[in-house]
């Protein structure tokens, strides 16, 4: 018998910014930018915002966490589609596959991120990363409003 375990989780979370679509996908491709609302103190964050580039966070909230994305699309003001796995430690805890899409709507912008996990041996919950993701969506809402 094993303790390994998979959980399958897909969300969707939308938000609304008074922003227009290439300053909300600005504030993603921008490093510097990106780091004020997604990496804020890792001084070890990279981003290499390019189709086979790459992205990594170090110590997410605090805790022993590493996050390395791939981008494997980019459509300017549109969309961005990138897959990242994330480590406790040295171990794999989840594989995602994640789509944002940005859209005029008024003299705004809606962005719709949907996001598909597959999560490993119960080191990170669906709960706790839709949880994660809305707060750093909230937090590009306070940086694009600046």
């Amino acid at each position: 018998m094993t303790d390994h375990s998979v959980k399958h989780s897909t969300f969707t979370l939308e938000r609304t910014y008074a922003a227009s679509p290439g300053a909300v996908f600005a504030a993603w491709s921008d490093r510097d930018t990106k780091a004020r609302w997604f990496a804020a103190g890792d001084g070890r964050y990279s981003l290499d915002f390019r189709v086979g580039g790459t992205e990594a966070v170090h110590s997410l909230g605090g805790a022993d966490l590493i996050a390395r994305s791939e981008y494997h699309d980019i459509v300017p003001d549109e969309r961005i589609v990138y897959t990242t796995a994330l480590f406790t430690g040295r171990f794999l805890s989840t594989v995602s596959l994640t789509t944002v899409q940005f859209a005029r709507e008024g003299d705004g912008t809606r962005l719709v991120l949907t996001e598909q996990g597959t999560f490993l041996d119960d080191q990170e919950r669906p709960e706790w990363r839709e949880q994660g993701t809305g707060d750093w969506l909230d937090a590009l809402g306070r940086q694009v409003v600046q």
